[in-house]
């Protein structure tokens, strides 16, 4: 066959066309455990937002993560103006679409802000996974509440990233399901077993309490100062890259830790070697309807977990005593009491509880009802070619 009639190897399939506010490469979490499994079945171009260099014009900055998952992001020149942003980005996405070959194409939206230059694609499923309550997160666009109504009129179907956020929007949408994050249980299942420290991590003293994940105006900094006060005996790891908060304002001292990001792939060597787990999250808008990932991770790979009282926490892994819930009052109690019991405590009644959660099952789920918003809509598909 001639190289100029050979064809993309993952063309004619379906296609996801995503809109996020999240990186691709920064922090493994929702979006790319369930792309990257919708991508074994449809091509997936993820939409980044975009980033302002010291360029002389617009581009697109393209990277095949694999053979079916495409990370596009548009590269613009400091200075580009909002309108002019948008007119550059609907410019671009009318290039993809037009270049790809798909049978059914899918848009996903992870951030109602992208309505903005996408408003006009025509699709055969609108998706909006909404994954928290971004309004309430520091810096937030003002615009943000009126332009998720506007997705929310749009979708064809919602999913929400937890049970209290789906309870807060379930009358606003009339194909709406909750779908809390859920775990890859094999991967963080490798904590359990022996294994050579990291050498960033090798010379803290222990005992050692951990946590994993972005920093940011979510964690309560002055808790965890306090708590690292309290317990000078206890050693603090910290893991995740700092966002939105100065660096300048954590606190600091001989117990507490800040390594940096880290891999998602290199987090369980790092979590074999601690004898609990902690999410100090603070009690404020920007948490009130999350639903953390790492609950459920910190669980498979078996360590005792200590947790401020984030509502979906509470009522589900708190209830089934898997996770012990604490305040500012009794939160060096609670780090107590998980650090002297053995690290296999609760492990039968988190892997029994654990056993029917997986990504799989999550995105197997979310497909089902993606078709069913597809198989009732009176539309022909949509095709185009390039």
């Amino acid at each position: 066959m001639a190289a100029g009639n050979q064809k993309n190897p993952i063309a004619e399939v379906p296609m996801i066309l995503c809109f996020s506010h999240l990186r691709w490469n920064f922090v493994h979490q929702r979006p790319q455990h369930i792309l990257t499994l919708a991508s074994t079945a449809n091509q997936i171009v993820y939409f980044e937002e975009p980033l302002f260099e010291v360029v002389p014009q617009a581009f697109m900055r393209s990277n095949d993560v694999s053979q079916s998952i495409r990370v596009v992001t548009p590269v613009l020149p400091v200075g580009t103006t909002p309108h002019a942003a948008d007119a550059v980005q609907r410019r671009f996405l009318d290039t993809i679409v037009a270049a790809t070959h798909q049978d059914r194409l899918t848009t996903w939206y992870y951030t109602p802000m992208a309505l903005r230059f996408s408003d006009h694609i025509h699709c055969d499923v609108c998706v909006y996974d909404c994954m928290d309550e971004l309004s309430a997160f520091k810096d937030a666009p003002p615009e943000l509440v009126q332009m998720e109504r506007r997705l929310l009129e749009r979708a064809d179907v919602v999913f929400t990233g937890g049970q209290s956020l789906y309870e807060a929007k379930r009358s606003l949408h009339r194909s709406i399901f909750p779908f809390p994050s859920s775990i890859d249980f094999t991967h963080f299942h490798q904590a359990r077993a022996g294994g050579v420290d990291p050498i960033d991590q090798a010379d803290i003293p222990h005992p050692r309490v951990g946590y994993f994940g972005v920093i940011d105006e979510r964690l309560d900094a002055d808790l965890v100062a306090q708590t690292a006060m309290k317990m000078r005996d206890v050693h603090f790891v910290i893991l995740g890259p700092v966002v939105k908060i100065d660096p300048k304002g954590l606190p600091r001292s001989e117990n507490l830790h800040w390594l940096g990001s880290k891999d998602y792939a290199e987090l369980p060597r790092y979590l074999r070697h601690w004898g609990a787990g902690w999410m100090p999250f603070a009690l404020n808008a920007a948490t009130r309807y999350i639903s953390p990932t790492k609950t459920p991770e910190f669980l498979a790979a078996g360590i005792p977990l200590v947790s401020t009282a984030i509502v979906d926490v509470v009522r589900t892994y708190g209830a089934e005593g898997l996770v012990e819930i604490a305040d500012a009052d009794d939160v060096e109690a609670k780090l107590r009491l998980v650090l002297a019991r053995p690290r296999d405590h609760l492990w039968p009644q988190v892997d029994a509880y654990l056993l029917d959660m997986s990504w799989e099952k999550t995105w197997s789920a979310m497909a089902d009802h993606i078709e069913h918003a597809r198989s009732t809509r009176s539309i022909l598909p949509f095709r185009r070619s390039a």
